[in-house]
């Protein structure tokens, strides 16, 4: 599933597309994804204005004038495509070409939205976990879908003496605290091991645990590996893409994740990369300098 550094590159991506541009004609291709369609969907979409595009988690939010919010959850294989000529660096927009005929059509396309940028911007899933739906923009926090999520990993409240006070009498796992949405909101298993190899803390070490200078370290950590992440374009793994179409590059860069049995990327470190299964996910780690 896309994390947070994947869902942040699609959203770049989109801006020039949609925001401050209206939707001049949107089409649904089946009645659901993970979810069905809110109720006139595409006709209540048609004619508005995207005033801003924003992320939270691992959601995508365009926020509508009159007072409206598309929300957009990716799933397991979703990706939104861009189709336009190419991007005007200094007036930070699209410059378009047509699309080609084919852009829309394919058997797993199940959502096109046309903008007066203009540009085609089309929805992909072949498993159809994905989700999108219509809240009202005043009430976002208290929805079902947001309700109880925890803070943004790069916000600057995100910071060691709110992890600390989270973590408290927290007797799972370091690496599954990582991973509960609700203390921190769009890290996923990727970005989990990453940034507990950076700060040299074992992901089997209690939670609750870990000292306050650990900790520390942790948070710079997790702030620096999902800056690097973002600038990489993300994570190419599987199905995922940005939305020019381009793969993530940070793949290339992992430490620990997938890389089981290989050496030790720390310098020094004569150890090898283990992986362990922790609540059903695997967990990559060194054990020799990971305490």
């Amino acid at each position: 599933m896309p994390e947070l550094p994947e869902v942040e590159t699609v959203r770049m991506g989109l801006a020039p597309a949609l925001e401050g541009h209206t939707f001049t004609h949107v089409e649904t291709r089946r009645g659901d994804l993970r979810v069905p369609f809110p109720r006139d969907f595409a006709k209540r979409l048609h004619g508005r204005r995207v005033e801003r595009l924003w992320r939270r988690a691992k959601y995508l939010l365009a926020e509508l004038d009159g007072r409206e919010t598309l929300v957009i959850h990716l799933g397991m294989t979703g990706r939104m495509a861009v189709y336009a000529g190419g991007v005007d660096r200094k007036l930070g927009q699209y410059v378009y070409d047509a699309a080609p005929a084919e852009a829309g059509r394919g058997k797993h396309d199940h959502v096109v939205f046309e903008t007066d940028a203009p540009a085609r911007v089309v929805f992909t899933d072949h498993r159809r976990f994905g989700l999108m739906t219509l809240l009202d923009s005043d009430a976002i926090e208290q929805d079902k879908l947001f309700k109880g999520l925890g803070i943004e990993p790069l916000s600057k409240d995100f910071d060691a003496s709110y992890l600390c006070r989270v973590l408290k009498g927290k007797k799972t796992p370091i690496k599954s605290a990582l991973l509960d949405q609700r203390v921190i909101a769009g890290v996923g298993n990727i970005y989990a091991c990453e940034a507990l190899f950076r700060a040299a803390i074992s992901p089997k070490r209690l939670a609750a645990k870990v000292p306050s200078p650990a900790v520390a370290a942790l948070v710079k950590a997790i702030k620096s590996v999902l800056k690097d992440a973002i600038r990489a374009g993300g994570s190419s793994l599987r199905d995922y893409r940005k939305a020019d179409g381009d793969l993530g590059h940070f793949q290339h860069h992992f430490a620990v994740y997938d890389r089981e049995g290989e050496p030790c990327a720390r310098k020094g470190c004569k150890g090898a990369v283990k992986r362990i299964t922790q609540a059903g996910r695997s967990t990559f780690y060194c054990p020799k300098c990971q305490t």
